[in-house]
């Protein structure tokens, strides 16, 4: 049983939140706060496993009592936000600072059914996590210059010729803003086009992509449909959509779509390793990053069979061991590494694809002269 605090000055998401979550067999709210410093003595008393955290409330906000917990009493803690511009930048810095997951809050978005769903997911996968210090990040190199569906597979026994433009095709769920944030911040800014489904409220990915440009040598922003998909480019989903691969001769595009959620989940990363795999072959590269559940998985399977190069973050280094463990169960992953050495190891695949590339190319007989 994993035993939750609610912590939020509002008396009607208490109340909701402790009602709907009571409903959970394997979740008991064993007590509220209505501010911080309640929630400070309840925490000592009731012990819980988990605590949701509002950002906006009386006495102390909701990141200077976060920062305060991490050092003292660290914790798994789950924020639950307005969706609104300004609460998304506060809830990304909560990220940083150690929150596992982020929710909006009931009434704001969506139905109190999803929203307590999507809040009781995150409390699990919360339950699951490592607490740790968050990592500080790489120093970014400097930026320069300018930086429906996928379609039918190909048909059988057809295999997609590779081309010079490759695709890299990352997912991540709970813990994975921190985790992609690593990854980007080591990428040089001659990465080749980078598709990234994470899972998050829509209203916040357009915050997240704005915090990744300012860290990552490369250009990243919220994808839009019918973008093409160039090196020196990543193209985040935006929350609520799909985001598909297509192919158009040799140049890639993306298309966005609001098609049924894959693992309750729209982004899904399943989605888009399908589609990837599908319209790139064996000219992707394929990154599953921490995260609860096992969507993804069964996409790099399929980018595998396909010819391209997967990897999957290790369990040491994962905050939540869920996606990355199902993939490698499957097959699907090729290599296994730590967070650290992700950067590293995705740009020497790279490298050796290009060095592949370009010896092949060499080693075509000279065309003859009349």
């Amino acid at each position: 049983m994993i035993r939750v605090l609610v912590v939020d000055d509002s008396a009607v998401v208490r109340k909701i939140l402790q009602e709907e979550l009571s409903k959970c067999s394997d979740i008991e709210v064993v007590g509220t706060a209505i501010d911080p410093y309640v929630a400070r003595d309840k925490i000592v008393a009731l012990k819980p496993d988990v605590i949701t955290l509002d950002l906006e409330m009386p006495r102390m906000n909701g990141l200077t009592f976060l920062a305060k917990l991490m050092i003292y009493h660290p914790m798994p803690v789950v924020v639950v936000s307005s969706l609104t511009p300004a609460g998304s930048e506060t809830a990304l810095k909560a990220l940083e600072m150690g929150a596992i997951e982020v929710v909006g809050k009931p009434g704001s978005a969506y139905s109190v059914t999803t929203v307590v769903r999507r809040v009781a997911g995150a409390i699990r996968a919360a339950a699951a996590a490592k607490i740790s210090k968050p990592a500080t990040p790489a120093e970014p190199a400097a930026k320069t210059g300018a930086t429906a569906n996928a379609g039918p597979p190909p048909a059988s026994g057809e295999t997609l010729l590779k081309t010079t433009n490759s695709i890299l095709a990352i997912g991540a769920s709970t813990g994975g803003t921190e985790a992609i944030k690593e990854v980007l911040a080591r990428l040089p800014n001659t990465t080749p086009g980078t598709l990234i489904v994470q899972h998050m409220p829509e209203q916040f990915t357009s915050a997240f992509a704005k915090r990744l440009d300012g860290l990552s040598p490369m250009e990243v922003r919220e994808a839009r449909d019918g973008d093409l998909v160039v090196p020196g480019v990543a193209l985040l989903a935006p929350g609520n959509r799909h985001m598909v691969l297509q192919r158009s001769g040799a140049r890639y595009l993306v298309r966005l779509n609001q098609g049924p959620q894959v693992h309750y989940q729209r982004p899904s990363v399943d989605v888009l390793f399908h589609s990837v795999a599908q319209n790139a072959g064996a000219n992707a590269v394929g990154v599953i990053l921490t995260g609860m559940g096992a969507d993804g998985a069964k996409g790099m399977l399929a980018m595998r069979k396909f010819g391209a190069h997967t990897l999957a973050q290790d369990e040491a280094s994962c905050v939540v061991f869920g996606m990355p463990r199902e993939a490698i169960a499957l097959g699907a992953a090729e290599h296994v590494c730590s967070l650290n050495l992700m950067a590293q190891n995705i740009v020497r695949i790279l490298d050796a694809r290009q060095r592949e590339l370009a010896t092949s190319t060499l080693r075509q007989p000279m065309p003859q002269t009349a």
